[in-house]
């Protein structure tokens, strides 16, 4: 892939909300400000066999389980997450990591630890990468009925301004099963890491926000398990879910509002779908919504949801 292609040159482009647009970069759609840091990490991240990557769809459960890894990783530093919000600790690689054109950056890890790192990229994009490493990769997925409700509400709360320009969920749940969204085609995005998680299974683990919800603590034994740190002393599984849940998340982003109050508010990166949104959906108007997403899903994820 070459690093110094012209944005212009990219022949594929999506309007996508108001004014922003989605370009098609290796078959999958990112923003226009991310194409160049996607092929940053492409081009100039060695994979350590220590690192662990979370991969994820936008809109899917992503800072939960951020929170969830650091925590099981840094058993002696859990106070931060009260200090520091979860994208801090757990950097995206196209979006903070890679996202100036330094080339000669260096990523050190502390000492004795693994670095963490989450990432939106598509497996397609990162197949050479990938096959070649033994690094931990944790992927989380959505059921695609409320993944892009949470990403069209998420969407429509950081751009008020624009919400006379704002698509209606039909529009936005067309455009996803076209396979128009951030990162998307969602699905090949999704049965990229599945097909790896099978290939690889001591490499990868694939976990949906689902069953993560429904048994929060046993998963979180599994990561642990996956990521050679087991658990061995009573209670530090409960400690963690309750540390790591939406409530202490919302009191922990208030505290750090507190002691800046200048900073961006925060709210809706805690914003999670729930099925529940979906008929209030079509409440509004929008009933087409479940129908599309079930009529495109391939068979591979229905049975998996």
């Amino acid at each position: 892939m070459d690093s110094n292609m012209d944005l212009s040159s990219l022949p594929n482009r999506e309007k996508w909300l108001g004014d922003d647009c989605l370009i098609q970069l290796g078959g999958f759609w990112s923003f226009p400000q991310t194409v160049k840091p996607i092929k940053r990490v492409i081009n100039h991240y060695n994979l350590l066999p220590s690192d662990v990557i979370l991969v994820t769809v936008p809109k899917t459960g992503t800072t939960w389980l951020k929170s969830l890894l650091y925590s099981i990783l840094n058993r002696s530093s859990k106070h931060k997450l009260v200090v520091e919000h979860p994208h801090e600790l757990v950097p995206f690689l196209e979006l903070q990591v890679f996202a100036e054109a330094d080339e000669s950056l260096v990523l050190v890890a502390p000492s004795n630890e693994p670095r963490l790192f989450a990432t939106h990229i598509p497996y397609h994009l990162l197949t050479k990468t990938l096959d070649s490493s033994v690094c931990k990769v944790v992927y989380l997925t959505h059921n695609p009925k409320n993944t892009p409700v949470s990403l069209w509400h998420f969407v429509n709360k950081w751009n008020m301004e624009k919400l006379d320009q704002s698509l209606s969920l039909d529009e936005a749940t067309c455009m996803f099963c076209r396979g128009v969204s951030p990162y998307g085609p969602y699905y090949d995005h999704v049965l990229g890491y599945r097909e790896l998680s099978l290939k690889k299974p001591e490499n990868v683990m694939f976990v949906t926000y689902e069953e993560l919800l429904e048994d929060p603590n046993g998963y979180v034994q599994k990561l642990g398990d996956f990521l050679g740190c087991p658990f061995e002393e009573e209670g530090e599984v409960d400690e963690i879910v309750k540390n790591c849940s939406i409530e202490a998340r919302h009191d922990a982003a208030d505290s750090r509002r507190l002691r800046h109050p200048k900073a961006r508010n925060a709210a809706s990166l805690f914003y999670t779908a729930t099925p529940a949104l979906l008929p209030a959906a079509r409440r509004h108007g929008d009933t087409n919504a479940a129908t599309l997403l079930c009529s495109t899903a391939p068979q591979a994820l229905v049975e998996q949801f």
